[in-house]
């Protein structure tokens, strides 16, 4: 059974930073795979914050570019984001997800974490 195990939420001020933590479990292949965070608010739609494949290539949400950068580890067992300069625009519940394809588009994505809280005051 696959598992994504997201951590690192929490509450900052306006101009901080925080880093998010994923960790798969489960998850066996040989072929090419993306991972990747989106974030949602109550009563609004999830969206693609980034994104990572299995040869590196990123693709960032334009809201996030230059303040948010995504990495994995060697073998891509965990993803990170760091997450700097934050907004309260970036208040949302954050998660974690893998699938097959390198997008922004949650569709597509096949497993998903259950969430981690990222709270920014002004």
């Amino acid at each position: 059974q696959v598992q994504l195990v997201e951590s690192g939420g929490g509450s900052v001020q306006a101009g901080g930073s925080l880093r998010l933590c994923c960790t798969v479990y489960g998850y066996c292949t040989s072929s090419r795979f993306s991972m990747g965070w989106f974030r949602q608010a109550p009563g609004k739609a999830r969206e693609g914050v980034a994104t990572i494949d299995t040869a590196g290539a990123t693709v960032y949400a334009d809201t996030v570019k230059g303040r948010f950068t995504i990495s994995t580890d060697n073998d891509m067992n965990t993803v990170y984001l760091q997450m700097d300069n934050l907004e309260p625009e970036d208040t949302w519940m954050y998660y974690c997800a893998l699938g097959t394809y390198r997008t922004l588009l949650h569709r597509y994505m096949d497993y998903w974490g259950k969430g981690t809280l990222v709270t920014i005051s002004s």
